[in-house]
């Protein structure tokens, strides 16, 4: 960037309109994205804890998830409190390198977490398809691997598309129809053409997409043959309950994903967007916990057994 465009971005502002349209909500909302914050906090770093501290727990599949809970802790926190402090003041600005770094960051977690789907769905493929090789399987190695590539990838991805936003140019102050920095409403108050930087979005949303699905259907197709062919009913039934929450989950990640960047036509409505990304940046990390782990018998009673504990403690 040369020195004329430096000058021009350090007087450029965004005013994130969030929800500013119903004032009678803001209260409301505040309170509601206020709870599912907190509940997102606590879900998630609670099960990166007691992953890490439950030695019954280091397996592959909570080892995975230790890192699907920091994922959605980050990106949450990367969004809502912005979005809560949007809320509850009247000066909505966000400095021009504020707004490129929540882009930022958030297209990093955005993207790991759609491969860490990906990856947990690959490990119960192992798990149920190969049970007696799934410790050799899915080593540590293999594991460690997986996750980097996750988190790496969402870095490439990153910094490609906030390279491209970069390129763009901006003035003055600029209006932001949402209560997040996201590519589209970004790219709409830019005063250059932004055929490129959104292309390149629309093809990597697209891949990200298209590689992702193409692994967790394909695993859910050989889980759910494997199924079918086990002579108990009680397996069945707990495979296909852990299998109907992860892909429940899923749809509405992805859903959301590909209604917001892949679908051409879907941006004409900015009610219909802001919606979408409630969905998948606020609701969907508040979720996950509950969806992956409390629900688990093995979680809530190793959360049992340590909330006792300190309350014994402290009693004592």
């Amino acid at each position: 960037m040369d020195m004329n465009q430096e000058n021009q971005t350090s007087e450029v502002t965004f005013i994130l309109l969030g929800f500013s349209e119903y004032p009678d909500l803001q209260m409301p909302l505040f309170l509601v994205f206020l709870t599912i914050y907190t509940v997102t906090v606590l879900g998630n770093l609670g099960m990166v804890m007691v992953i890490r501290i439950s030695p019954k727990f280091h397996t592959p599949m909570y080892f995975f998830l230790s890192h699907l809970s920091f994922v959605d802790f980050c990106y949450s926190t990367t969004v809502t409190p912005k979005l809560l402090e949007n809320l509850v003041v009247e000066d909505r600005t966000i400095c021009f390198t504020g707004c490129i770094m929540q882009f930022f960051f958030a297209c990093i977690f955005v993207v790991t977490e759609t491969f860490m789907f990906a990856v947990m769905a690959y490990d119960r493929y192992v798990a149920v398809c190969n049970p007696l090789l799934y410790r050799v399987a899915m080593s540590r190695r293999l594991c460690s691997f997986l996750v980097a590539t996750s988190y790496s990838w969402g870095i490439v991805c990153s910094l490609t598309l906030t390279y491209f936003l970069l390129e763009l140019s901006f003035r003055g102050n600029n209006i932001i129809n949402n209560f997040v920095c996201e590519h589209t409403a970004i790219v709409a108050v830019s005063c250059s053409d932004p055929y490129v930087s959104q292309e390149i979005i629309l093809v990597s949303a697209t891949f990200n997409e298209v590689s992702s699905l193409v692994i967790i259907l394909s695993s859910y197709a050989f889980i759910f043959i494997t199924v079918m062919k086990m002579p108990s009913t009680g397996g069945r039934q707990k495979a296909f309950s852990t299998c109907a929450s992860h892909l429940t989950a899923i749809t509405i990640f992805h859903g959301t994903i590909l209604f917001l960047y892949c679908v051409p036509n879907s941006k004409s409505s900015w009610l219909m967007v802001k919606v979408a990304s409630v969905f998948y940046t606020v609701v969907i990390p508040m979720m996950n916990p509950l969806i992956y782990s409390l629900r688990n018998k093995h979680v809530k009673e190793t959360v049992r057994r340590l909330l006792i504990t300190k309350l014994s403690c402290l009693v004592l």
